[in-house]
């Protein structure tokens, strides 16, 4: 009986268009490298020495996707925004601890590689690692037919982030009194997008003809996560910060506790800010409570600074000398209620 031969790209994987792609990784990586970095993409790993300004260096890491948002730069081919998305994700959690984000892998991984796709998404990492002053280190690219189909991808991110022993904030200097400083979102970054297309589904909205005061809806969703680090590490060098809280999955009411000390509660005031269209939208468009919104969505805060109150006045001038769109939205008091966070009118 004869039998046909067969190779890798018969069963759809295509390793010369593989390599090809990490030829040209290597020379989009290289915009963003540290003079830290010993070998960056190509090998089988990465190599990055640490900063020798760093006494007692402790590494912080973090590793996260952009959920359900894919589905939106799939279903419309826009995939820049989606690289800086991943970056965002992860960096923004590293700067909560005061860390200096370091490098960044990503993985990547679909039924067949798409050299126009992928750059794209490359390009929009690239972006997100020059905003947060990291470097595209390595990554992994991975076709797997059988497993994605069609024209499905995922990505994640991985960094790697450094900071001073002795300057790592976990917000155990939170004490009463304490003024709470937002800067702003861009828009629901990376958060509530299972909740988004449950509700352009059910109520079977054109998202490319639809428009928010003017503004495309489509855009509106794609925009891409805020990076917030190199502003929060310029303020850093000027005073000291209790905590900062990045605003993601769980809203206000899971994320601001993870960093409270026992016996206090953050006092937030909705009066100080107006949520941004697009959120005004999500609410009406869904019927969605007023406490689920806080619970899903951002709501147009992405982060939040915990400082003494002596501070908050020169940093919340600082933050706005740095482009942050920045507002005091409350302040930390002593309580023994199982109720962390407080909504006020």
């Amino acid at each position: 009986m004869n039998k046909d031969s067969l190779n890798y790209k018969d069963s759809g994987v295509d390793i010369h268009k593989s390599n090809t792609f990490v030829k040209h990784l290597k020379e989009i990586a290289k915009k963003t490298s540290r003079a830290e970095v010993i070998q960056g993409p190509g090998g089988f790993a990465a190599l990055c020495a640490i900063p020798k300004k760093y006494r007692e260096p402790i590494l912080v890491s973090s590793t996260d996707g952009v959920g359900t948002k894919m589905k939106l730069a799939m279903q419309f081919q826009l995939y820049e925004t989606i690289g800086i998305d991943v970056v965002a994700m992860c960096v923004n959690d590293i700067i909560v601890l005061g860390a200096e984000p370091l490098f960044f892998l990503d993985y990547y991984a679909t039924s067949h590689i798409k050299i126009d796709t992928i750059t794209s998404i490359i390009n929009g990492i690239t972006k997100g690692c020059l905003k947060s002053g990291c470097s595209l280190i390595g990554g992994e690219t991975a076709e797997m037919p059988g497993i994605y189909n069609g024209e499905d991808y995922d990505i994640a991110g991985f960094c790697v982030g450094i900071v001073e022993k002795e300057k790592i904030i976990n917000g155990k200097k939170i004490t009463d009194g304490d003024i709470l400083i937002a800067l702003s979102s861009s828009g629901p970054h990376a958060n509530g997008y299972s909740l988004i297309h449950k509700i352009i589904n059910n109520n079977n909205i054109d998202i490319q003809k639809t428009c928010i005061k003017g503004k495309p809806l489509i855009n509106e969703l794609l925009k891409p996560t805020r990076i917030y680090v190199k502003n929060i590490l310029t303020l850093l060098e000027k005073m000291e910060l209790h905590a900062i809280i990045h605003l993601t999955g769980g809203g206000f009411w899971d994320n601001i506790p993870r960093v409270l000390p026992d016996h206090t509660q953050a006092i937030l005031n909705e009066s100080t800010w107006e949520w941004p269209e697009i959120f005004k939208w999500i609410q009406k468009s869904g019927n969605i409570s007023r406490f689920d919104m806080y619970h899903t969505f951002n709501c147009g805060v992405g982060m939040i600074i915990a400082l003494h109150p002596s501070l908050a006045d020169k940093a919340l001038k600082k933050m706005t000398d740095y482009g942050e769109i920045a507002w005091k939205i409350g302040v930390i008091k002593n309580s023994n209620s199982n109720t962390r966070v407080v909504m006020n009118p």
